[in-house]
């Protein structure tokens, strides 16, 4: 670009003083097809796509290591918590030994030594692991940006009622980032699990989560102190927690996870890749493009669909001639203000999802995509009380899988295992949010001015 605007220049100052720039004028050696960008943007947008397509499959083997590592970081850390300084503890298969004394203010070791007599740090270990578990699934279940996720506080986890049935609807609130606009995304159980975890991590002793000033890097300026979920203590100070301390976690992860890439090189995923397996898995199973944008935060529908992997090009276009068709002959009157009785019909639609596996997790005013065949349905919401029905239907299906192959029904037995594969699936989800819910909460221990206050209070009202 700049030796192209050198060259025009120079011929633009040749017509206005020939006598000085002419002998100097010449063609421009780059051409106008050179500096254009559609090239560039279709071989963006081809790695951007490739990217997707190696890492939408294997994201749920990521999601089981990570929480795999973190049972694995805790255990350890418990292990050797309950040690005295000195002894030796073996714990998954591998020994450690505790430091004689500790400069710690609790008296607990800071690091031990592996049997190859490296240093290790079973709270780095374990702080890490944590964070970066929940990192992906904040990640994979609302695509936002990580500029977002650094920023979410106590104050983003808000509630919202129906105002017909009483019901209460956990709700995310993202703060205005890239595009300075503020949205709320529903929050899904497994979300819940997680944010209930962050949420005891960074609470105090008095239930209260401290309020730290955040940086952001790219306004280069200084929030007002916020109580935000990704924080630390640091040598007694609380501490953001910071996007390099992030992206190294997921690394380690990912590291642990072995996975590979299509050429054999190790696979990496860098924050924004959650972003686009989101979109990409949204539209995939059938969410409207323009719904994606909203729950996205894009400013353009354009910018949405560049992120769907799997959205051909074509389809792109005629959903495109189809809005603009629609909006020429629809009436003006489908764009005035909803009455009350269509706000009513609104909200009756989340009275009416309840099935007999769960609930019906479609948009509203959309069709059954599966045509009824819950099982297989991603969008399908299952409880605890719906595991012993799945139960039922998981030994049916493998019940019907042996008599097809006894009697070689092949195209039987392929459907059937698809049903059973995904039947199987949402057991596994029930199992792992019931054990993340039964797991114990650490309270804390009280201080002795609680204790004393509480007693003053006692006397008080005794008084």
């Amino acid at each position: 670009m700049n030796v192209r605007a050198f060259y025009l220049d120079i011929a633009e100052w040749a017509l206005d003083e020939p006598e000085r720039w002419g002998p100097w004028a010449a063609p421009s050696p780059i051409s106008e097809g050179d500096c254009g960008t559609k090239k560039m943007e279709k071989e963006q947008k081809s790695r951007s796509d490739r990217r997707t397509r190696e890492r939408l499959p294997v994201l749920p083997l990521l999601v089981r290591v990570a929480d795999r590592r973190l049972k694995e970081a805790k255990a350890r850390l418990d292990a050797i918590d309950a040690a005295p300084l000195g002894a030796t503890v073996t714990v998954l298969g591998e020994t450690y030994t505790l430091p004689q004394t500790s400069r710690r203010a609790d008296g607990r070791p800071g690091h031990v030594w592996d049997t190859h007599g490296k240093r290790r740090s079973p709270r780095a270990e374990e702080k890490q692991a944590f964070f970066a578990w929940a990192t992906i699934e904040i990640l994979r279940h609302t695509g936002i940006r990580a500029e977002e996720l650094l920023e979410l506080s106590h104050h983003s986890i808000i509630r919202y009622t129906l105002p017909t049935t009483g019901e209460i609807v956990p709700l995310l609130q993202i703060a205005p980032s890239k595009t300075e606009k503020e949205r709320l995304l529903l929050i899904n159980p497994e979300l819940a699990d997680v944010l209930s975890a962050l949420v005891t991590r960074v609470r105090q002793s008095d239930g209260r989560i401290p309020a730290i000033p955040t940086y952001d890097i790219h306004e280069r300026t200084w929030n007002p102190p916020m109580p935000v979920l990704y924080q630390w203590p640091v040598s007694g100070e609380r501490r953001p927690v910071s996007g390099a301390f992030l992206r190294t976690a997921l690394n380690d992860t990912l590291e642990a996870s072995g996975l590979l890439g299509k050429d054999g090189e190790p696979l990496h995923f860098q924050p924004h890749d959650f972003r686009r397996i989101f979109i990409t898995d949204a539209i995939l199973n059938g969410l409207p493009p323009h719904i994606a944008q909203i729950i996205a935060g894009h400013e353009s529908i354009s910018t949405t669909m560049g992120y769907a992997a799997i959205y051909p090009s074509d389809a792109i276009e005629a959903h495109r001639a189809f809005i603009a068709r629609r909006r020429q002959t629809r009436p003006t009157e489908e764009y005035r203000t909803i009455t009350s009785q269509e706000w009513d019909e609104f909200l009756g639609h989340w009275q009416r999802r309840k099935l007999a596996l769960g609930e019906c997790g479609r948009a509203y005013g959309t069709d059954c995509a599966h045509e009824h065949a819950c099982v297989r349905c991603p969008v399908l919401i299952v409880g605890p009380s719906d595991r012993p029905r799945f139960e039922e239907i998981r030994d049916n299906l493998r019940e019907r899988i042996a008599e097809a192959e006894r009697e070689g029904w092949l195209g039987e037995v392929e459907g059937l295992s698809v049903s059973l594969a995904a039947a199987e699936e949402k057991i596994t989800q029930l199992f792992s949010r019931q054990e993340r819910r039964d797991s114990p909460v650490f309270l804390g221990v009280p201080s002795i001015d609680q204790l004393a206050a509480d007693i003053s209070d006692t006397e008080e009202s005794s008084i």
